[in-house]
């Protein structure tokens, strides 16, 4: 499949403002020679060491053996069922290639309890685990580790036998794996995780699982040529003008619609998100991306602020102020890639760092540390009990009355961050109250299953523009799962890493609602029925 971009009058105008400046400083060339001055002197020395991914789609070739002798391995065994312990980056491209490729792979990317509790529930004799973390420090994947080590051990079966770890070379993971005797397969530590989708991360988990790992790494390597022309036909110089400069007479627009239309890859959209927002949003500026699907009400009614980046089968043309991407799972990781530096370029910022991520891990770990007493609801509604930070609410004791008093503080360019600190794989209905907000405020209006997003797009809701209002969503369930070797739950620890991010959105001056369901699905219906 050739990989297209096409573009609306609207869309083509914005390219057509800064192409030439584009393929005059050969930045598609740059960018491929793995040039680290392209983003301004104060991002060199993060950029110098993280453009590996430009070349990810061959050096990973010498991957691809080991993984499938290691799946003809499992098979023998009777191993057939694998789990992927990771967050971010880690777990959106795998889950993006499996799901593409109709193979399953179980991700496990959240604290939930139910949710882990659910993922150990398979069976535990034919089941393998793949644990990816770049630094290995990250306590999510590292709780989620122990509790794998503990059920293969208490099942009578070496964990090292299941347990394949993907690190980067001299991570604490890797010292201590090696220690342990696991098998890891190292990842390229010139790529950060965002962009990681072509390497170890990407490759490990769902080369297991059975998806065509060498077709997704011939798809990238043919598109490399085409993306790294200096020409004003490059999609990957397009793309990137449309994220970083659609304008209207309404004025810039600085938030992407991500749109599947047709497309045979499945769930696309949830990695580009992650790509794009913990790349450009930072130091207050950034490209907000919206999943979307093809009736969302941005879709039918477009905000000023928000242009349609819609996924097909064959990109030969595109609506009104749209543009329209084909090609390839492998090529489209590498275009969107390619589109995102360059979008950075052209705004005037680092697409390599992270600065306000560990912000919030900081603050969950002064919560768990601190243990400190829940703090009281300012009124329980329906089985829902509602909190607030930087959010007055004097005279409210509906959940009604809350939500339209959070909605009230957008403005004009704003958006609505919905944050489900919940089981997604239990309750995926969740996930529906986005379009409901999005109808009853007419802005761009984000999802995250929480607390995956706070590795991706909580860097730009922390880092970007200060246009969001926050509704979190936590569940005070009854099912709760201890973290073996530690002094703390999964319970806890999800509602450490929920209100330490709400005490930073707070602090930044983002108001938050908290809404804490003490029955998860009727407390969906009550906030369903509440939104109106």
């Amino acid at each position: 499949m050739s990989l297209k971009v096409a573009l609306s009058p609207l869309t083509g105008a914005a390219v057509d403002g800064v192409i030439a400046e584009l393929v005059a400083d050969k930045v598609a060339s740059r960018v491929f020679a793995k040039d680290f001055t392209l983003w301004g002197k104060e991002a060199e020395d993060e950029s110098s060491k993280r453009l590996g991914w430009v070349t990810s789609a061959i050096d990973s070739q010498a991957l691809v053996p080991g993984i499938l002798a290691l799946r003809a391995e499992f098979a023998a065994k009777g191993v057939n069922r694998f789990v992927l312990c990771g967050m971010g980056g880690s777990s959106l491209a795998p889950e993006v290639i499996t799901g593409t490729a109709g193979v399953e792979l179980v991700v496990l990317d959240s604290t939930d309890p139910a949710q882990v509790g659910a993922a150990l529930a398979g069976d535990i004799h034919r089941t393998a685990v793949v644990v990816s973390s770049k630094s290995g420090s990250t306590v999510e994947t590292d709780s989620q580790k122990r509790v794998f080590e503990h059920a293969f051990t208490a099942a009578g079966i070496d964990k090292t036998d299941r347990i394949v770890i993907v690190t980067d070379p001299g991570s604490p993971m890797e010292a201590a794996a090696k220690a342990d005797g696991y098998r890891i397969f190292n990842a390229d530590p010139t790529v950060g995780g965002r962009y990681s989708a072509l390497t170890a991360f990407g490759l490990v988990p769902s080369g297991l699982a059975g998806a065509d790992i060498q077709g997704l790494l011939n798809g990238a390597a043919a598109a490399s040529e085409l993306l790294s022309s200096d020409a004003e036909t490059n999609p990957g110089l397009v793309l990137g003008a449309v994220l970083a400069r659609t304008a209207s007479t309404e004025g810039f627009r600085d938030k992407v619609g991500i749109v599947g239309d047709g497309s045979p890859i499945v769930g696309f959209g949830d990695w580009a998100e992650q790509l794009i927002a913990e790349s450009t949003g930072k130091i207050g500026r950034g490209v907000l991306p919206v999943v979307l699907n093809t009736s969302s009400p941005e879709v039918a009614n477009r905000p000023t602020d928000l242009v349609i980046a819609r996924l097909v089968a064959d990109a030969s043309s595109a609506h009104e102020d749209e543009v329209s991407i084909s090609g390839s799972l492998g090529a489209q990781f590498l275009l969107w890639e390619v589109a995102t530096v360059v979008a950075s370029r052209l705004i005037g910022i680092n697409p390599f760092d992270q600065p306000d991520v560990e912000s919030a891990k900081i603050a969950a770990r002064g919560m768990l540390e601190q243990r400190a007493e829940i703090e009281a609801p300012r009124f329980v509604s329906e089985g829902v009990e509602v909190r607030t930070k930087n959010l007055s609410i004097p005279d409210v004791d509906t959940l009604g009355q809350a939500l339209r008093a959070l909605f009230a503080e957008l403005e004009a360019d704003g958006y609505v961050s919905v944050q489900a600190y919940l089981d997604r794989t239990a309750l995926p209905q969740a996930a529906e109250l986005r379009e409901q907000i999005a109808r009853v405020t007419g802005r761009p209006t984000t999802f995250g299953w929480a607390p995956r997003f706070l590795h991706s797009t909580g860097q730009y809701h922390k880092g970007g523009p200060r246009q969001g209002v926050f509704l979190q969503i936590t569940s005070s369930g009854e099912t709760d799962l201890d973290v073996p070797g530690r002094d703390f739950s999964f319970g806890e620890l999800i509602a450490s890493q929920a209100a330490g991010d709400a005490s930073v959105l707070a602090a930044l001056g983002r108001p938050v609602l908290t809404l804490t369901l003490q029955d998860a699905v009727a407390g969906l219906n009550a906030i369903k029925n509440a939104i109106g």
